[in-house]
Order: structure tokens, then sequence, then C-alpha cells
């Protein structure tokens, strides 16, 4: 859903030109959020703090956290200079990637506000912290690159692109950590993948074909100017235009007429 909303209050809003394909992105990328909501996982009960504590000392989870801090520094320390500001996923890459420990972040206090309501010390866990200062963090670094990136780029393509990357990581950090997926069916399976899918070719939609006039208005003009070919004449006739402009004005034969 942000996909769609992003781009049309973007067009009204900020002026910038939504042409029907991006249009048919928006509804595609509607279709496909749709899917995924349908077709979504169910999450794993993790009730208390302990039991979120077990599930981030799990080595699949910390050598997944391991390999986004490495690719999150590369990216800031040495991508983002030389190539933030003329590739619009440099800076979008960065946000989905830290996008991954904020969700987390919040899955586990959302477990201890729920804790704290019931009377259980949370505030002296040791997790609680960890995890205000990680959300807190990757907010604050999130926003900061997300700002970078829309004053330089077109904001219906930003947040497209930025839904589909954070997305992806979302659901990669679901699996790995809250191993949402393990009892799902092939239907579901099947569903969220074709969701996603879907929300891709309409990004992609509102992506490549940016810059294009189609509308409804001039869209028979557009096929009509894309099938007529080139105007190809008979050879008869080029040769009698090669023969007439071979010959010059003044030496074309000319008749005198004489009076008696």
């Amino acid at each position: 859903f942000p996909v769609p909303c992003s781009a049309i209050l973007s067009s009204y809003l900020l002026g910038e030109r939504l042409n029907l394909l991006g249009k048919l992105g928006c509804m595609l990328s509607l279709v496909g959020s749709t899917v995924m909501v349908i077709h979504a996982p169910e999450d794993e009960e993790v009730t208390t703090l302990d039991e979120m504590t077990c599930k981030l000392k799990e080595p699949g989870f910390l050598a997944y956290a391991a390999i986004l801090l490495a690719l999150c520094f590369l990216l800031i320390f040495f991508l983002a200079p030389r190539y933030g500001h003329s590739n619009i996923l440099v800076y979008l890459t960065i946000c989905s990637v830290i996008g991954a420990f904020s969700v987390s972040s919040v899955k586990g206090l959302g477990i201890a506000i729920k804790g704290f309501f019931a009377g259980q010390p949370v505030l002296q866990h040791p997790l609680t912290w960890i995890l205000v200062i990680t959300l807190v963090a990757s907010i604050t670094t999130q926003i900061n690159y997300l700002n970078k990136s829309l004053d330089i780029f077109n904001t219906s393509l930003v947040f497209p692109i930025y839904y589909v990357l954070f997305t992806t990581i979302v659901i990669t950090t679901s699996i790995i950590l809250f191993k949402e997926w393990v009892a799902m069916t092939v239907i579901d399976i099947i569903g969220t993948v074709c969701g996603f899918l879907t929300i891709i070719l309409g990004v992609f939609l509102l992506h490549a074909f940016k810059d294009l006039h189609v509308s409804l208005e001039n869209l028979p003009q557009v096929f009509q100017n894309e099938q007529q070919g080139p105007v190809t004449r008979d050879d008869k006739n080029i040769l009698i235009e090669v023969d007439n402009s071979s010959i010059a004005p003044e030496d074309k034969p000319k008749v005198f007429a004489f009076h008696l």
C-alpha cells in the first residue's frame, strides 16, 4: 500500500508526473500487497524477553546480522560517498538493511511493553535497553539516508523502490529470526511469492517508463506512431527521381517560338 499512496500523493502534492503506465504499476502494487496479506505467515508465539533473547542468540540469526552490518558499513563508508548522488539504490539499500534491525527491535519492545503492563520486571532486563538503543540508532540512520535520497531523486521512485527492498529484508529477517514460514502451506508460499513479484512488476513500470508521456488520450496516437514504419518506394520511382534530380534547371531543353 505505500507504493500507490506515495506515487499518487507525490503526483498531486509535489507536481510529479504519473503517466498511464505508472498508474498501472500502482494498481499492480496494490494487488500484490493484497495477495501478500492474504497469504502472510502467522507470527510464531514469542511472549517473553527470555524467549526473544534465545531467538536472537541463534547462530543463524547472528551470522545473518553480521552480514547485514558488514554490508551496511560497506555502503555507508565506501559506496555512499562515491555513488550515492548518482545511484538511487545506494541510499535506499542502507535504509532497507538497517530496517531489519528496527523491525526486530520493534518486535522485542512490543513484547517488553506487554510484559511491563503484566507486572514483569522488564526494565531490569538488559535486552530491553539493547533494543531501545538499537531502535533509536536504526531509525535515525534510516531517516537520514531516506531524506538524502528524497532530496536527490524523484519521490514517486524513491518510495516504491524502498518498499520493495525493505519488504525483501523484512521477509528474510522473519524467516531467519522467527521461522514464520515453517508452518506455511505450499499454496501460501506460492501466493506470497507471486504477490511480491507482482509488487516488483508494478515498481518496474513506475521506474522504467516514468519519462514517457502516455495517457488515455494519446494512447491511440502512440500505437499509431509505433506501427508506422519508414516509407518505402519502389525502384521505378527512385530511378525517376534520380534522373529528374540529375538535370539542373538551366540544363533542361528550352523551346523557342518564332512568329513570322
